[in-house]
């Protein structure tokens, strides 16, 4: 449903609202982050009694903003701010409104050297791949799924978007053809242990040949069988808070946790940054510099050098 703001502007605000985020935006994990943050502000505004969308003032902006920044953090402040100047930007071109009343409003201040997602060590890592227990079909499949966004260092987004025919060979190596965010397309060679995984799982589930069907298939309930359909996201993160516990592993990892864990090992053992940058189709190596936390273990020597 449109929110009360645009349904009450009228026919043409309506539409230009709507093209806004199915014309303007091709992504859909953005498409639906920013249309949560609009239709959160637009309600929020609503409930203050401002019941035309020609009301909102740079000043109701600022509350807003005000507010967020007392519960949210920085990241996703700065974020609802985008997501609502963008908006009304696109109204403005579209001469639904007059002026844009979140152009002069300023975020929060942010500015990191390493980001905040949960990592694994290399131990831990390599305890949850070897002790996983992969007597059926649905565990062959969870410990390939993790194997890819470990040594290909790619997002969940990606992962749950392979096709059967994305695995191929190519000189004398196996390779992972990955669709990342902003249409980027990375093929990389998988390592051994990868190539292991993913035999055992294609193996196991009898897909090899079923090229245009998903890659990683949702299991059919309890039954530790296979449907047709593709793993979501959220499924995907499930599967992973289960097999940690199972695993004994304490830390509240999610899907991104691989792709750090990945990149971090890669840089320990000699890796590049230029070339971890290439693999995990950054656009800037500063990107891939937050996914790097060989400091971790530098600052926990540190600490236990107090002597209390």
């Amino acid at each position: 449903m449109l929110p009360s703001l645009i349904s009450e502007a009228g026919e043409p605000a309506a539409r230009r609202f709507l093209e806004f985020f199915t014309v303007n935006i091709r992504n859909t994990n953005t498409r639906a982050a920013y249309g949560r943050a609009v239709g959160t502000f637009m309600q929020w505004c609503q409930d203050r009694g401002i019941l035309r969308l020609q009301d909102v003032q740079p000043i109701h902006v600022a509350a807003y903003i005000e507010q967020m920044q007392s519960r949210n953090a920085a990241p996703t402040v700065k974020q609802h701010l985008a997501a609502i100047r963008m908006v009304f930007d696109w109204l403005v071109t579209g001469q639904v409104m007059p002026t844009n009343p979140a152009h002069a409003v300023r975020g929060p201040r942010h500015s990191v050297s390493k980001g905040s997602t949960p990592v694994l060590s290399s131990e831990e890592a390599r305890q949850l791949l070897t002790t996983m227990d992969v007597a059926s079909v649905v565990g062959l499949r969870d410990r390939a799924l993790i194997a890819v966004m470990t040594y290909s260092f790619a997002r969940v987004g990606a992962v749950v978007g392979l096709r059967v025919e994305d695995y191929f060979p190519q000189k004398q190596r196996w390779w992972l053809r990955l669709r990342e965010k902003n249409g980027k397309v990375t093929e990389m060679p998988c390592h051994h242990k990868l190539d292991e995984y993913m035999d055992a799982y294609l193996s196991a589930a009898g897909i090899k040949d079923d090229r245009k069907s998903p890659l990683f298939r949702a299991a059919i309930g309890r039954t530790k069988k296979l449907s047709d359909r593709a793993l979501s996201r959220t499924d995907v993160w499930y599967m992973i808070r289960r097999r940690a516990g199972d695993a004994g592993i304490a830390t509240a990892i999610g899907c991104h946790s691989f792709r750090a864990t990945g990149i971090t090992d890669y840089l320990t053992n000699g890796g590049r940054i230029e070339v971890a940058q290439r693999m995990a189709g950054h656009s800037n190596a500063k990107t891939t510099g937050l996914y790097d936390r060989r400091g971790d273990d530098v600052s926990v020597s540190e600490v236990e050098r107090i002597g209390i």
